[in-house]
């Protein structure tokens, strides 16, 4: 059980420091994709490369969701706090056709929609509109120091990664339930001015369970790092190659062989594709889970990850 403190006192408690220039943080970032990448800027590469450069990418699930409420603007404040520069979320569309980040089609277990409006169930994110949707309170189930905080749309939460120096992984939630949701999230993410040239190379990939989805994304703009989550089979591999960088396992589903076989093919950028493995949060299984040749480890602790494999 994850101790669940305020982020300040977490921040303290973990020993990391944050230094504030003009109200924006600034840290450190090594690494493929990071600003101090000196190599092709895409943040792809073999596993071997990344290790050599002080182990596997640590992406900040949901924010660093072990210790803030999931998916909230919190999370991913309290993720820079700790020096993380990845952040991973889940976005889907509102009544109204509004991108809010949130992980479950419902919002039940994460806000307080039950109080608010009880005559409304299943509380479904599809069947409220983003005005009632940031009435709710997001903040107070996991905590109540975090009473208050709001699910964020996805323009929000671009914003704040921007102003936070981070780097995205974003998933497109459920795509079934939203058509055309690949689309809007690619205008969003223009918008925000997320699909300029630094931003493609360095800073953003996008990812599904839906290979479709995928597909669409890649079609769309074929510049942009994507991402297929799942454990295809290694026969399966080449199909997917076609139209995407990295497969992202499950951890339980995958062995050092079939690590080596997804990096043995060249993705959609002509490069090696990666290996990014969820959801770790102890210190045994990451290190199992390195040991294979993982790219990234995707965790709600990202701490715990780092300590553990000398990850950036």
């Amino acid at each position: 059980m994850y101790v669940r403190p305020a982020a300040a006192a977490a921040a303290a408690f973990l020993g990391f420091t944050l230094t504030l220039l003009g109200g924006t943080a600034s840290y450190a970032a090594t690494g493929p994709g990071s600003a101090t990448d000196t190599g092709t800027g895409t943040g792809t590469g073999t596993g071997a490369g990344r290790a050599a450069l002080g182990g596997p990418v640590v992406y900040a699930h949901r924010g660093a969701s072990a210790y803030a409420p999931e998916n909230t603007l919190d999370a991913i404040d309290l993720a820079m706090q700790m020096g993380f520069d990845w952040v991973e979320n889940d976005v889907q569309r509102t009544k109204d056709g509004v991108l809010v980040v949130i992980h479950d089609d419902t919002l039940a277990r994460t806000t307080d929609v039950e109080q608010r409006f009880p005559n409304r169930s299943p509380w479904k994110v599809q069947d409220f509109t983003a005005a009632e949707i940031a009435q709710l309170d997001a903040g107070s189930w996991f905590g109540d120091e975090y009473a208050g905080s709001s699910v964020p749309t996805l323009r929000e939460y671009l914003d704040r990664v921007q102003r936070n120096q981070q780097r995205l992984l974003l998933e497109i939630k459920k795509p079934e339930l939203y058509p055309g949701i690949e689309e809007q999230t690619l205008k969003v993410l223009e918008e925000a001015g997320w699909l300029d040239a630094r931003h493609v190379a360095q800073r953003l990939v996008v990812q599904s369970f839906s290979a479709d989805s995928v597909r669409i994304v890649h079609r769309l703009r074929p510049d942009l790092v994507t991402a297929f989550l799942g454990t295809p089979t290694v026969a399966d591999l080449p199909r997917y190659a076609e139209f995407t960088d990295r497969i992202n396992p499950w951890h339980t589903t995958i062995s050092a062989d079939w690590v080596s076989a997804v990096h043995g093919l060249r993705g959609a950028h002509g490069k090696a594709m990666e290996v990014d493995t969820w959801i770790v949060d102890d210190a045994a299984t990451a290190r199992k889970v390195q040991d294979m040749g993982v790219d990234g480890i995707i965790t709600n602790a990202p701490d715990v990850v780092q300590d553990a494999v000398g990850g950036f």
